[in-house]
């Protein structure tokens, strides 16, 4: 055997004892990592906060990646500023109000899904009939959180801010008054009040509307018994067409002092 055929032997047994080793460490490496995996799977089972704790951290991962590559700037808690209720959600009378209202006013069912369940809520609280406070809100601003009337009203039950900022204290301050539910809360404690010093229903809408006093209140009562009465209606299973909505009624006064002056008659 020459020297050559000698060398090419060792070089042959060399490589098959490596190829042996890698295949073995290699094989040893995947059971390991096998074992591993199995006792990773074991403890999430018995361990589900380590499980919550990956799983955030996976999709907070996952969201970064999408920043990247969408270039857009994610936010997963920005649902919980939505003001909005899927309608299924909600009892069958509140379902077929919503359903209604959305329908008359031409905006989501959602968002008035959590007004109309926002209205029933404070409505059992303050002894007012819902349907009365969601048609104060529907002749007001049609359902637009961000209405502003010419003399200042604003929001939902269109309130006059200003003249009831300290309404708004508990709330963060007057911007609160664009927030929805803000605006519902405070509109309905304004009207609340207003029923208590006029003694009745109709006549505390027109110290509502800033009519305390003049005789003529624009016919703004009648709209909103109207109203009142059609939501009643639906709200105990009749049918009622949805209309065309009426315009949102503006407040009275002739100019925004003369308002809040009208409006803080009331109180």
């Amino acid at each position: 055997m020459t020297a050559l055929t000698q060398s090419a032997k060792s070089l042959r047994v060399f490589a098959s004892d490596v190829a042996d080793g890698f295949f073995e460490i290699t094989h040893n490496g995947l059971a390991l990592l096998g074992v591993a995996l199995v006792f990773f799977v074991i403890t999430l089972a018995a361990r589900p906060d380590l499980r919550q704790v990956g799983e955030e951290k996976l999709t907070g991962w996952l969201q970064s990646r999408q920043i990247v590559s969408a270039d857009i700037e994610v936010e997963p808690d920005a649902v919980d500023r939505a003001t909005a209720t899927d309608p299924k959600d909600l009892p069958k009378q509140q379902a077929a109000v919503a359903y209604w209202l959305s329908k008359k006013y031409h905006v989501a069912p959602e968002p008035v899904s959590a007004l109309v369940a926002e209205a029933y809520q404070i409505g059992a609280r303050t002894k007012l009939d819902p349907t009365l406070i969601l048609a104060v809100m529907a002749i007001e601003s049609g359902f637009n959180p961000f209405a502003q009337s010419a003399v200042g009203a604003q929001g939902l039950m269109q309130v006059m801010t200003k003249v009831h900022s300290d309404k708004y204290e508990g709330f963060g301050g007057m911007l609160a008054a664009f927030d929805p539910v803000t605006n519902l809360r405070v509109g309905v404690k304004v009207l609340q009040d207003c029923i208590a010093r006029a003694g009745s229903v109709q006549a505390g809408l027109k110290y509502y509307v800033g009519a305390a006093n003049i005789q003529d209140d624009g016919g703004y009562a009648g709209k909103v018994m109207a109203e009142r009465a059609r939501l009643y209606k639906v709200a105990t299973g009749r049918s009622v067409p949805a209309e065309s909505p009426p315009v949102p009624a503006p407040k009275l006064a002739a100019s925004r002092d003369e308002m809040k002056v009208a409006t803080a008659a009331a109180y």
